[in-house]
């Protein structure tokens, strides 16, 4: 007979019912899952009722019984209420002799009850919900066998497996049901796939934009909406994603439901379970084609703005060399001015917004590009460059475009006046490198000009043009270096100096 004084509990009743209530199995219809492990419990203890039962407030409600006829009772008189504030388990081998039961009208009057037998059932949080139990009208004063409650203990642990799996089902729908929700208010197309891709879930969003009757476009019926002039670049993409686990991004058009195309992005990452194998594939379709149609708007935009821009530069150098002709006594200082500007136009033509008609001639969107368009004027008998690049190359935009032309022009113009390329057979050469710390190092060495007799007393125009372009405009440092076998200048630029774009990556970098 178990100790009738009650285990100390690490629990309220508040908190029990709670988790009785998490179940949502009060009152729902008898299922056979719970009524062969009852008939089996008779079975084993050759009891006339056995209950699968759950305490509620102010009552005991069976989710399965045998021998009753009822699904449930009033709690006052109930042998579980008493059950549940033990450990584990509560037998009662002859209630008559139980001071706990011994009024009990189920004791003193029909159907007159002796033994009991209950294990609990408890949550995985340890809150105990009910009992599995067997009552009969005979006393047992030797109580259960061994046998038997082992068998109590373990088809009490089928109950819980059972109202678990009901549970884990309910909050599975329920989780589904939410996901619906959420993924058919989102603006975008949401999808899913198994881990082989194959599609089985498209959101509302998805039918509604496409036009597409639901389940059509299972599987890899989702190629057919797409313009067939994508299909086989998003299938390659897709392809590899599902061999490689990576990130799936693409844009492409989308046939909308009345039939036109639309430039859409699509998106998906895999989701993986804790072997790191892939589940599930999740992704979305976002609807971009009024900002491509923005975008290209803007971009006819900048082309004709750039090329007006162009325009200007030529009618300013057209006007300098008309009031040059003018002014004889000004020529030289219009030669310079002209030099200037179309250096500035060499610049602009290299980085401004170009057609696929007008896009020039002029090497890569790099430093290393954008330098020999500049040096192309100083070439040798032969046609090769008396300006020699070399040296790590770097991206390279209109943000230092005009500063970098600047600097370069007057260091040609110098050279080509007073330096190496002032001497046949001079040369300069120019290094580029990327240091460690992210920062860029130019230098420009002259070599087999006249011999440098040192440095000069007084700072003209152009030195001070250079050394404003790389410290004022480029945020850098510049230093000369006086040398008997030529000029030497050197210049720090930081990291961000040259393109906007790397400059943006380092300031959302952490």
């Amino acid at each position: 007979m178990s100790d009738p004084s009650p285990a100390p509990s690490s629990w309220t009743e508040a908190e029990r019912l709670a988790a009785l209530r998490d179940y949502e199995i009060l009152d729902t219809e008898p299922e056979r899952a719970f009524d062969d492990i009852v008939d089996l419990v008779a079975t084993l203890f050759d009891a006339p009722i056995a209950v699968v039962n759950l305490i509620d407030e102010g009552r005991q409600w069976f989710k399965a019984e045998k021998g009753l006829g009822v699904r449930e009772t009033p709690l006052d008189t109930s042998f579980c209420a008493h059950a549940i504030l033990q450990v584990d388990r509560m037998v009662v081998p002859d209630a008559t002799q139980d001071p706990r039961f011994v009024c009990n009208p189920l004791v003193t009057e029909a159907p007159g009850l002796r033994f009991y037998a209950g294990q609990l059932l408890k949550s995985a949080e340890g809150l105990p919900l009910g009992t599995l139990c067997v009552l009969d009208t005979e006393a047992r004063p030797e109580g259960p066998t061994e046998v038997q409650m082992k068998a109590l203990e373990v088809l009490a642990a089928q109950v819980m497996t059972q109202l678990n799996l009901r549970r884990a089902l309910k909050q599975q729908q329920r989780s589904e049901a939410e996901f619906r929700a959420i993924t058919d208010s989102l603006p975008q197309m949401v999808w899913a796939t198994g881990p082989d891709g194959f599609h089985d879930y498209y959101n509302a969003r998805w039918y509604e934009f496409t036009g597409m009757s639901p389940g059509t476009t299972d599987g890899d019926g989702w190629n057919e909406v797409f313009h067939p002039d994508d299909r086989k670049r998003a299938w390659g993409l897709w392809r590899h994603s599902l061999e490689t686990g990576d990130p799936y991004e693409i844009e492409y058009r989308l046939k909308r439901h009345d039939g036109i195309y639309c430039w859409t992005l699509g998106r998906a990452t895999a989701v993986r379970d804790e072997a790191g194998r892939i589940v599930r594939w999740f992704g979305t379709c976002t609807d971009i084609d009024d900002l491509k149609k923005m975008d290209q708007a803007k971009e006819l935009l900048s082309q004709e703005l750039s090329h007006r821009i162009k325009n200007i530069f030529a009618v300013v150098s057209a006007l300098v060399a008309l009031s040059a002709r003018q002014y004889p006594e000004a020529k030289p200082f219009a030669q310079a001015l002209r030099t200037r500007v179309n250096a500035l136009a060499r610049a602009h033509e290299f980085v401004r917004p170009h057609s696929d008609v007008s896009q020039p001639l002029m090497g890569d969107m790099t430093l290393h590009g954008f330098l020999a368009a500049l040096f192309m004027p100083y070439t040798d008998e032969a046609g090769q460059p008396r300006v020699r690049i070399s040296g790590d190359d770097a991206a390279f935009d209109d943000q230092a475009a005009t500063s970098v032309a600047l600097l370069f022009h007057e260091l040609a113009t110098n050279a080509s006046k007073y330096g190496a390329l002032s001497l046949h057979g001079g040369y300069v050469e120019v290094t580029t490198e990327q240091s460690d710390g992210g920062g860029y190092h130019l230098a420009w060495r002259e070599r087999g000009g006249p011999e440098v007799k040192g440095e000069p007393q007084t700072a003209g125009f152009g030195s001070s043009l250079a050394t404003l372009s790389v410290e004022g405009q480029l945020a850098g440092k510049l230093s000369r270096n006086w040398n008997p076998d030529g000029l030497e200048v050197l210049i720090e630029l930081p990291g961000t100096a040259l393109s906007r774009r790397k400059a943006a990556r380092t300031l959302t970098t952490p």
